[in-house]
């Protein structure tokens, strides 16, 4: 919601709490958890996790574009000076292009005035600590097993050869190989890339390191 709540269709965290009388308006807090359950692909409901929109964890009540630790806001946004409430979020959620012009949504907005509502009260009740939403973003790259851990990494010609903690090795086309960063504290340790495999085919993947510069770094040219 807030900065790039636009990328997906909501809010996305299926939640896991105990009954809870409505506490917005005519909303309902368990269908807002169901209705919320898109937009996990680019929010966090814990704390501090942020990942392509800041975490939603304490929304309510906070002033758009100031989640600390988040730099991805678009400055129309930091500059709305909006605090986030039931009118704001409400409007937001509506038409975000009309609240803050030049923000970086993508989405049009919800229509529906019942949907935005049962929404509204499901991020009151999360803000307000009454709802238990678990947290479903990203896996933990410091708790992976040695068949996804990197050794090494050699590069020759189109292709890189990538050997895993286990002493296997799989050869992969220079193109389907992407090199990423992930420097949360659920991200792999310094010296230590994971590599995650994507793609239908299984013909892709995807190797994390810690900081931008082990990039270079661990990546040799060694051709057989």
């Amino acid at each position: 919601m807030l900065a790039s709540f636009g990328r997906v269709a909501l809010l996305g965290v299926a939640g896991s709490f105990s009954w809870i009388a409505p506490s917005h308006g005519a909303g309902d807090v368990e269908r807002g958890a169901r209705a919320s359950r898109a937009c996990m692909a680019c929010h966090s409901f814990a704390p501090g996790r942020h990942m392509t929109g800041p975490s939603l964890a304490s929304v309510w009540n906070s002033r758009a574009g100031t989640a600390t630790g988040f730099g991805r806001y678009s400055e129309a946004l930091k500059r709305s000076e909006i605090v986030w409430n039931e009118k704001t979020l409400d409007a937001w959620l509506q038409n975000p292009a009309a609240l803050v012009p030049n923000n970086t949504m993508l989405v049009a907005g919800i229509p529906d005035a019942g949907t935005r509502n049962d929404l509204l009260a499901y991020l009151q009740a999360v803000s307000e600590g009454r709802v238990s939403a678990p947290d479903r973003g990203l896996p933990n790259l410091k708790r992976v097993d040695a068949s996804r851990e990197v050794a090494t990494i050699r590069y020759c010609g189109d292709a890189y050869r990538v050997v895993t903690g286990d002493g296997k090795s799989r050869i992969w086309w220079e193109f389907n190989l992407r090199f990423k960063t992930d420097g949360s504290p659920e991200g792999p340790s310094a010296g230590k890339p994971v590599v995650i495999g994507s793609g239908m085919q299984g013909d892709r993947a995807v190797v994390v390191f810690s900081r931008p510069e082990e990039i270079s770094t661990f990546i040799r040219k060694e051709c057989p």
